[in-house]
């Protein structure tokens, strides 16, 4: 089984973002962060859910094991469903993607237990382009 880690952050909410994404394939380990622009926390952890669906389907795996410290993103996974609309298609997205997967599995754990993916967004929000000021 693909263990699979996934944190999003941001610098402000909303802020610049970043997803953070640690994957063990059976002892094989990969880490990915990637810049996400400007958005909000929330936004972030559903778009590192995204990238992590995306890479693993990429990497042909075909049964994957997701950790998050995301309780919306968990629960949105659990219930296939959120309150608030502007994580609705992003759900929708993911939900599309893990469908893809022969077995796939989220499961909440607190975010002491996520280090690896939490430093990983962490440094993919300072890999952020910064935004240029022009002067008045």
């Amino acid at each position: 089984m693909i263990e699979v880690y996934i944190d999003g952050a941001s610098a402000g909410n909303p802020g610049p973002s970043g997803a953070g994404i640690f994957i063990n394939a059976n002892g094989e380990v990969f880490r990915y962060s990637i810049p996400l622009g400007e958005m909000t926390n929330n936004e972030a952890e559903y778009h590192a859910f995204i990238k992590g669906l995306e890479i693993c389907l990429e990497k042909n795996f075909k049964t994957v094991s997701f950790r998050t410290d995301s309780e919306l993103v968990n629960n949105g996974v659990e219930k296939e469903f959120v309150k608030n609309r502007v994580y609705a298609p992003l759900l929708e997205k993911a939900l599309q993607l893990a469908g893809q997967f022969d077995l796939f599995f989220m499961k909440w754990i607190p975010s002491s237990t996520n280090k690896m993916a939490d430093e990983l967004a962490r440094k993919a929000i300072r890999s952020n382009p910064a935004k240029r000021m022009d002067s008045e």
